[in-house]
């Protein structure tokens, strides 16, 4: 087995990178783990019956070679009444600070079960306008907010350039939860996001929307829209009754990833920037 002292410094880059692609991105845990004894505990339980973990984890935690049990992640809920659920949870918030609580005490997709943090907005700016991404990167799954890290960083260049603040914009995802390592949500998991996404529009009262990536284009165009096939010509989404511009365009990442694309971004931002003046 070959020692990491013996990797070089590039070796060793794409070794880090080989894993943050792979969705690690903490390499210890809070705690210790002892996955023997978890296991043990779990089986005690189906053998008695029990349903409330916390007297079993207490009682492991005062044993020195067995840390203390993570909570197991809760039984997945039918597609269709979780959509049902996310309906009647979405509906019930008044404004986004509702929606807020509703999204992080949701316990119906299975999403969350892997994320750190809902990255959801708690209020709005009023200006009108909403960028919406895909869904939430491991910086923003880290810090509990919609583009953060580099991607945050070029975002708000892009902004600037047409003389548009951070603080100018409400800044969100369609999917409120970080897919474990980056993949994209399935379309049961986009289903039951779409009330939240939906009622994030009307509480923040989106006047112009700013739709980056391909999973955003797909979530409100359905599945044979891509972004590039869309991207820079105005949209229509049609939510609660109500039509709102929305201007399809690059994610932060594509352009990371393929810096060439920056001239079709920067001929977007222009036509954003001229819908905002009319």
């Amino acid at each position: 087995m070959m020692d990491v002292q013996d990797l070089s410094a590039q070796e060793l880059a794409a070794l880090l990178h080989f894993y943050a692609d792979a969705g690690v991105d903490y390499l210890l845990e809070e705690e210790a783990v002892d996955s023997i004894a978890e296991f043990e505990v779990q089986k005690a339980q189906r053998q008695s019956g029990r349903k409330d973990v916390r007297e079993t984890t207490r009682a492991q935690r005062q044993v020195p070679s067995a840390p203390a049990m993570r909570p197991s992640a809760p039984l997945p809920v039918p597609d269709d009444e979780a959509v049902a659920a996310a309906r009647a949870a979405a509906a019930a918030a008044e404004d986004l600070a509702g929606l807020y609580e509703a999204v992080a005490g949701f316990e119906a997709c299975n999403l969350k079960n892997s994320a750190r943090n809902p990255v959801f907005p708690k209020t709005a700016a009023d200006t009108g306008i909403l960028i919406l991404g895909p869904m939430p990167s491991s910086d923003d799954d880290r810090e509990g907010s919609a583009f953060a890290g580099r991607y945050g960083e070029l975002l708000e260049r892009m902004l600037a350039a047409i003389n548009i603040g951070m603080q100018d914009v409400t800044l969100a995802h369609c999917i409120p939860w970080r897919p474990p390592g980056d993949r994209p949500p399935t379309q049961a998991e986009m289903e039951i996001c779409r009330p939240f996404a939906e009622r994030l529009i009307m509480l923040s009262q989106a006047r112009i929307i700013m739709l980056m990536g391909n999973i955003s284009v797909r979530f409100f165009l359905g599945n044979g829209a891509t972004v590039h096939s869309v991207r820079g010509t105005w949209q229509n989404l049609s939510v609660n009754g109500q039509d709102i511009p929305a201007l399809p365009m690059l994610h932060p990442q594509d352009l990371i990833l393929a810096p060439a694309s920056k001239r079709l971004a920067w001929s977007d931002l222009l036509s954003f920037e001229a819908a905002l003046k009319r």
